[in-house]
């Protein structure tokens, strides 16, 4: 595991303790534990039939065996995926969030499994539809960005459908995101990550983002076929000013 990948797994522990549906889905009003849980999964159910529609349009996925919830976070994705697939296999690098998935998604179809390396832990063409949105902004360098796609499209079954939302760009002044720095300085000194974020109001989440031409590349390199991307309109919440951000349609 790489040194950006154990911080950013601690990091995100951190929020899985301290505010995990807001970090999950940060929509205003709802810091501090604020989001109603029967709507926080509600908005999975929406996005998921959404996606479904989806990829009915377009005729793919051809079977609905396996798919793959990537930063499945609590589950809020892989429990609605599980009613369109015979099992769905949710991955998270923080294991304080993969805990609170087992015990709030009770699905025979749904499992959830910690990964903290900048590989997958699948076989070739395991899944018939990987999905992960909301997440490879997270990640903490372009470079594993990079090779997260690279491990979707190799572990994507032939005929098989990866959707992953990744923001094009971030206007460079956004882009130094002082509150995260500061954060990561003082919890790395001792801090304690309540303090941090309930009295200082600090967060330790990182943005980041690929260009639309890198992502082409990296999926085309890897044996991927593109299909047309869209902005991403998934929720309001979703879209800031200085962010652009596509959802990438992929299959082999």
């Amino acid at each position: 595991m790489t040194d950006r990948l154990a911080q950013s797994r601690k990091h995100w522990d951190d929020l899985g303790r301290l505010d995990p549906f807001h970090a999950i889905l940060s929509k205003p009003g709802t810091r501090f534990g604020r989001w109603d849980l029967d709507e926080f999964f509600a908005t999975g159910q929406r996005e998921i039939a959404e996606l479904m529609e989806s990829a009915a349009r377009i005729g793919i996925p051809k079977r609905r065996n396996r798919a793959l919830d990537f930063g499945c976070g609590m589950g809020r994705l892989t429990l609605p995926l599980g009613e369109y697939f015979e099992e769905c296999i949710g991955v998270d690098i923080s294991d304080s969030m993969i805990r609170q998935a087992q015990e709030l998604c009770k699905s025979a179809r749904c499992h959830f499994l910690l990964n903290d390396r900048p590989t997958l832990p699948f076989p070739n063409e395991d899944f018939d539809l990987i999905y992960t949105s909301i997440v490879l902004q997270h990640v903490p360098q372009k470079a594993l960005i990079r090779g997260y796609i690279s491990e979707f499209v190799r572990t994507l079954r032939k005929d098989g459908l990866l959707v992953m939302q990744i923001p094009s760009h971030i206007k460079l002044r956004n882009r130094l995101q002082p509150k995260r720095r500061l954060y990561e300085f003082l919890r790395g000194v001792g801090v304690s990550e309540s303090y941090l974020y309930q009295t200082l109001r600090l967060t330790p989440m990182l943005m980041n983002f690929l260009p639309e031409r890198e992502v082409f590349r990296v999926v085309e390199t890897a044996g991927g076929r593109m299909l047309p991307s869209v902005p991403d309109e998934l929720a309001p919440y979703k879209r800031a000013s200085h962010i652009a951000s596509r959802i990438y349609y992929v299959t082999k």
